[in-house]
């Protein structure tokens, strides 16, 4: 079974639903078909400058909320993410920042091997929603290849030119021609989709069905 979640490192949503999918695939157990997951790219704000913005204003302007609507719906993901086993830290988090060249290096680490760019994904949620740093930043980057084991050099030299920008507005483009508009987006097999940071119930159901009729058509 192929998985290719399309997917932002900005958005909550998706670690929800990335972590709701691994509870999924832990509940099916090791008798379940083997999964290939693949990270898509997608920028929630590919307008956004360098600098990065405060994240209050930011989706208080997106989303037409006040500033206490924008905490509540914070919390309510803060929640959600406890539940499936993640630190979400409202306190560390206070601007949101431009996406580009994490995609350029995840696209790279999937070439490498697809076990380090999930590695790399995860660290990348990590440092944004726990460590509230910022994903767009060279420094902070290389660090987090070097941590799952990707090599600086390479990386720095990939951050230093505009190699795989690409490949990246390519496969951004193919998703966006495909439909989805907003993310998380789980597409199984290129046929089924999963959309936003469902429970991991969901997924459970979902993919069992999806492979009892896939053995069925077999």
């Amino acid at each position: 079974m192929k998985i290719d979640l399309v997917s932002d490192v900005v958005c909550p949503w998706c670690v929800v639903g990335l972590k709701s999918l691994d509870i999924a695939l832990q509940r099916l157990g090791p008798s379940f078909e083997p999964v290939e997951l693949s990270f898509q790219p997608f920028e929630l704000n590919p307008q956004m400058p360098p600098e990065g913005e405060d994240i209050t204003e930011h989706l208080a302007r997106k989303y037409g909320l006040n500033a206490e609507q924008v905490k509540t719906n914070q919390l309510n993901i803060r929640e959600r993410a406890a539940a499936v086993g993640f630190d979400f830290r409202m306190d560390k988090r206070s601007r949101t920042w431009n996406t580009f060249d994490t995609h350029r290096l995840l696209h790279w680490a999937h070439e490498v091997n697809p076990s380090k760019q999930r590695a790399l994904k995860e660290a990348l949620f990590s440092a944004y929603f726990t460590e509230g740093l910022n994903p767009g930043s060279h420094e902070v980057l290389l660090r987090l290849c070097g941590e799952v084991g990707l090599d600086g050099g390479t990386a720095e030299a990939i951050l230093n030119s505009d190699r795989y920008a690409t490949e990246v507005r390519e496969a951004e483009a193919f998703w966006q021609q495909a439909g989805i508009r907003s993310v998380p987006a789980f597409i199984i097999n290129r046929k089924h989709l999963i959309s936003g940071g469902q429970p991991p119930e969901v997924f459970e159901q979902a993919l069992r069905q999806i492979a009892a009729e896939s053995s069925a058509k077999a």
